[in-house]
């Protein structure tokens, strides 16, 4: 079966760090982008990050820049997401996405996505 399952969610206090862990299955996730969304409740889904195919491109939402890092390794059929400096306003579930509908996409028609992972910044 076709499967994106993310790991790695958790409850860490401001300023720690959390890394994030997506695993693919029933596919090969060699030939897509791939990315992370978010949405806490009471907002709008977010695009954090997108990394494309070979990890040539990679793209983040300006409220994460300069703290997130989004890295794959194929061979695997994992993709991550490590989330340094963390903000209570990080606080959200997470899901980590892929774009299988176009090769060399952007995440911007990701049509595959995990169960999500909850992530909790507080003090």
């Amino acid at each position: 079966q076709l499967q994106l399952v993310e790991s790695g969610g958790g409850l860490v206090q401001p300023g720690g760090s959390l890394r994030l862990s997506c695993k693919a299955s029933g596919f090969t996730l060699d030939y897509y982008a791939a990315g992370w969304f978010r949405q806490a409740p009471g907002k709008e889904r977010e695009g954090v990050s997108c990394i494309s195919s070979t990890g040539s491109r990679i793209n983040y939402a300006d409220s994460v820049k300069g703290r997130f890092t989004i890295s794959r390794d194929n061979p695997k059929n994992m993709f991550y997401l490590q989330m340094n400096s963390l903000k209570p306003e990080d606080t959200a579930i997470y899901f980590c996405v892929v774009e299988r509908g176009r090769k060399e996409g952007n995440c911007g028609e990701a049509d595959s996505w995990g169960q999500g992972t909850q992530v909790n910044v507080s003090s």
